[in-house]
């Protein structure tokens, strides 16, 4: 799971703001433009934004790896054509699904990105600017507590399987091993889930925390500016 890094690149010194917006433009472009020349300059972007916030590839296409299989399904199953028996391959009806789904890894790779530059703090701040008043506090307090969760649980499952391969449980049928590791998975996910009401009847959580003051700088607004005039760009193209 992509986590934040502590770095000094490029991207880890814009404002969360700006990031936010680049994310939801390359998203915007990327379902409006799903062509080849659209989807090669998108690739274009994602790469450098990679290859500038010093995160390594394999990471950063392991954060779409939860939807992989649908990706993968999709121009399959698209291909197949059942209209008559029997079932027939169209690998040209595959093409718009895969280019569909490309899109779809991109967007995942600008959003891990955004995850490893970008503090908790610092996306409850640029949240709440966006969003003002209880609402945006209800909102960037439990994107705060889903960042913060997340990590723990999985650390915790992890942990599970390593307890249950050091008992050979690879000796059991799957319907076993998945019994036990799903058990012990959600045990500690529940006893997370009492902690974390323990804390909140505790008032360890302040609703309306000091969080850290965003400003504009002049990265932010070569950021912007670039991200501009490729949309302009695609439009035209």
């Amino acid at each position: 799971m992509i986590q934040y890094d502590p770095g000094t690149t490029i991207i880890h010194q814009l404002d969360p703001r700006t990031k936010l917006f680049v994310q939801a433009t390359v998203a915007a472009l990327a379902f409006a433009h799903t062509t080849p020349r659209g989807l090669i300059v998108l690739s274009g972007f994602a790469i450098s934004c990679v290859i500038m916030s010093n995160l390594s590839f394999r990471r950063a296409i392991s954060a779409a790896r939860p939807a992989l299989p649908f990706l993968i399904a999709a121009p399959v199953v698209t291909a197949i054509d059942i209209s008559s028996w029997p079932p027939e391959i169209v690998p040209a009806a595959a093409i718009g699904a895969s280019l569909a789904s490309y899109r779809v890894i991109i967007i995942f790779i600008i959003a891990a990105v955004y995850l490893h530059t970008t503090p908790i703090r610092q996306s409850q701040a640029a949240i709440q600017w966006f969003v003002p008043g209880r609402v945006g506090r209800l909102l960037a307090l439990g994107v705060s507590v889903v960042f913060r969760t997340l990590p723990v649980i999985r650390a915790d499952i992890h942990r599970v399987r390593s307890a249950a391969k050091a008992r050979l449980i690879q000796n059991q049928t799957r319907r076993e091993r998945v019994r036990i590791i799903g058990t012990a998975g959600l045990r500690r996910t529940f006893e997370r889930a009492d902690r974390l009401t323990l804390a909140l009847q505790a008032r360890c959580l302040a609703w309306n925390p000091t969080l850290p003051r965003l400003v504009f700088g002049r990265a932010d607004g070569v950021a912007l500016i670039f991200i501009i005039i490729t949309a302009m760009f695609l439009l035209i193209i």
